[in-house]
């Protein structure tokens, strides 16, 4: 069992952005950007091109609402999308706001250090914003 599996069953806390039946969006505990948000399937699948067809298109436009939520909420000039798949053996998208191409350099990059409360204020005010 995942980490992410460990969230969707509620043994972990996380700062939910939205979820459904199918997807789980959250934000990211260490950061590139203020808003930077994980999307998920509930389904454990480690590569996310080894999703079925149907669902990978569900995916791909749940994460298109969490974007449009955090393009409302934060201030930027993009949210920018980025799969890398080795860090958790289970799919997952980064989406991060972003104003240059720098602001999505992972393992460049510091994570931000946000506090509980910060996690938690940006998490309900993306989730407003998610329809």
């Amino acid at each position: 069992m995942t980490i992410f599996s460990k969230i969707i069953a509620g043994e972990i806390p996380a700062y939910k952005i939205a979820e459904d039946d199918k997807f789980l969006a959250f934000l990211d505990i260490r950061p590139l950007q203020r808003g930077h948000t994980l999307v998920i399937p509930k389904t454990e699948t480690d590569y996310i091109f080894d999703i079925e067809d149907s669902e990978y298109i569900e995916f791909m436009l749940f994460a298109k609402r969490v974007a449009a939520a955090i393009k409302a909420t934060i201030p930027c000039l993009k949210v920018g999308v980025a799969v890398i798949g080795l860090e958790v053996a289970h799919a997952h998208i980064h989406l991060v706001p972003i104003n240059e191409v720098k602001d999505l350099s992972f393992g460049i990059r510091e994570p931000l250090k946000l506090s509980d409360e910060e996690l938690a204020n940006i998490s309900l005010e993306i989730s407003r914003n998610f329809s």
